[in-house]
């Protein structure tokens, strides 16, 4: 897991080889301004869905994974947190392949990170995350897919 500002975004561009294309995406248009839903960047290997989630309680907030996708999660009107177990640490559930998701309702998470406006959330498939953690209502952010 990478918590950052925006500002430093380009310095995890070697992290992986669609990372660099997905900064120039943030760079060259108004995450704010697109449409719910998902946006294709380079087909299923990288694209970008905006969202409008309804804030949660910690205890309300669901612990995922992926094994195939890696998150940028970037919240867009408020501050978010998200809480954070390693895969290693996390029990043996149920994997959704066609969907690339495990959920795990009820798992508490071993930490809280917060990212307010202006930064950023990198989650890779070894990083279980419960993201929406809030206290505004509702929260438009935009969660990158891209392929690990």
């Amino acid at each position: 897991m990478i918590i950052d500002t925006l500002e430093n975004l380009g310095k995890y561009a070697d992290l992986n080889p669609l990372f660099a294309e997905a900064i120039d995406f943030i760079k060259n248009n108004d995450l704010c301004a697109l449409e719910p839903g998902k946006h294709l960047i380079k087909g299923d290997d990288l694209f970008v869905n905006i969202q409008v989630a309804k804030g949660k309680i910690q205890e309300e907030a669901v612990l995922e994974y992926h094994r195939k996708m890696i998150d940028i999660q970037i919240p867009l009107t408020g501050a978010e947190s998200y809480g954070y177990t390693p895969v290693e640490d996390l029990p043996e559930c149920d994997f959704n392949e066609q969907k690339d998701i495990a959920k795990l309702p009820g798992v508490p998470s071993q930490s809280i990170v917060t990212c307010r406006q202006g930064m950023f959330a990198i989650f890779f498939p070894q990083d279980g995350h419960a993201p929406c953690i809030s206290d505004q209502p509702e929260l438009k952010k935009a969660i990158f897919k891209v392929k690990a």
